[in-house]
């Protein structure tokens, strides 16, 4: 191949200035050229051409099995670590990013077995059946998710997308044949089907940027507000009846957080008040989730034989569903995200698979695979983020997920 020489020595020269920069040309250095070359004789060897016009002419003659190594600006046998590490980053980038729309399947596996089952007892017209299945708890994840959905629509995750968007529209599924067997008042399922429907048009508008910032800023005042207020009044009524049957907390905190939407949107909050105030329906979000684990717990600790109607499947798909959105939150250094993830992997899935090991209602051999699997998942998703990052310790990326900082 023929490489000019730099700049420098382009301008046009006399003839007797060129024979001089000619035998000159045979001591340059090698990184005085664009290209470095070799000196090893098996590899190959540089030879001047000769000069035509302005330009001299070099000639890197090199042997076929390192001909490819040419075209990089490293010397030959010298790797490119900045390149290699942005390399490893992109794909654990990818990765991660499969593994949490991956999260579809169990999540789909999930709340799929309900929807055929309460499907059938309608058609039998068993609608007494479904009177097990708690409505409200039901709309506490229907707002977890469409929350969740806000949050990561504003955020650009796709697959966190799909993900909440799924487990609103399944969970709507749920409580539309609740309604038709009347085991929910039916003008609390108009209410919910008008939010549900606005939302998610809402949430599309504004992940393809389509939507009015204004109007987005209304929804998120909306969901803000349905979050606290719906997150206390759910913690209180999970310890009925140790404690008082009252609509107080939720009504308390229904006041509190209308005041906190005024005083942000008056401007009369603080840097750090606006701030905490941007995550608020997240956070809502997430705990709620992290309390329905809670709540089994409790309900297990009452009632230990309601164990034995726990389905080991459905607390490994839900131990399966959440431990796969792990690696991207913590790539992309979400505490929030991770959080609840880490919460509903750990206590919501494993938790419960551990209570019905104790209750003697699954196998030794299926709580150890159970627990293996996800103790090497774990371990994986650490190493794997660590070395994209060329980092020496496993607790780096704990560390900036908490910190917030790189």
């Amino acid at each position: 191949m023929s490489v000019p020489l730099p700049q420098i020595l382009r301008p046009p020269l006399p003839p007797r200035r060129r024979l001089k920069v000619l035998r000159a040309c045979a001591f340059l250095p090698a990184k005085a050229l664009p290209l470095k070359v070799n000196s090893n004789p098996n590899v190959g060897r540089l030879r001047l051409v000769g000069l035509s016009g302005s330009s001299l002419s070099v000639r890197c003659r090199l042997s076929p099995a390192r001909a490819a190594e040419s075209e990089s600006p490293y010397p030959i046998g010298d790797q490119e670590p900045e390149k290699a590490k942005n390399d490893s980053l992109e794909q654990w980038d990818s990765l991660t990013a499969k593994f949490s729309g991956a999260a579809n399947l169990p999540f789909l596996l999930l709340q799929l077995p309900q929807i055929i089952l309460n499907a059938r007892n309608l058609m039998a017209g068993n609608k007494a059946a479904l009177l097990a299945v708690p409505w409200l708890g039901m709309l506490t994840g229907l707002l977890g998710n469409l929350s969740l959905l806000s949050y990561f629509a504003k955020k650009k995750e796709a697959e966190a997308v799909v993900v909440q968007t799924l487990g609103v529209i399944s969970t709507y599924i749920v409580l539309s044949q609740l309604a038709m067997a009347e085991a929910m008042p039916l003008s609390y399922f108009v209410v919910i089907s008008s939010v549900v429907g606005s939302g998610l048009v809402l949430n599309f508008l504004n992940y393809f940027g389509f939507l009015n910032a204004g109007i987005w800023r209304l929804w998120e005042d909306f969901i803000t507000v349905g979050g606290l207020s719906v997150l206390p009044q759910v913690m209180w009524s999970t310890f009925i009846p140790y404690v008082p049957n009252s609509i107080l907390p939720g009504a308390l905190c229904l006041l509190a957080a209308v005041g906190t939407v005024v005083m942000a949107r008056l401007g009369k909050l603080s840097e750090a008040g606006m701030k905490f105030y941007g995550g608020i329906s997240g956070w809502t979000a997430t705990l709620l989730f992290m309390w329905m684990p809670v709540s089994q717990m409790w309900t297990n600790f009452l009632n230990p034989s309601n164990i034995k109607g726990l389905s080991a499947l459905s607390m490994l798909l839900a131990m399966t569903g959440n431990g796969l959105m792990l690696p991207r939150a913590l790539f992309i250094r979400d505490l929030m995200w991770f959080t609840g993830s880490a919460w509903a992997t750990l206590f919501y899935g494993w938790g419960n698979l551990l209570c019905m090991y104790i209750c003697n209602t699954i196998s030794r051999e299926f709580f150890l695979a159970a627990t293996t699997g996800l103790v090497a998942w774990i371990g994986l998703a650490l190493w794997k983020d660590t070395a994209a990052h060329g980092y020496n310790s496993p607790f780096r990326p704990l560390k900036e997920l908490v910190s917030g900082t790189r």
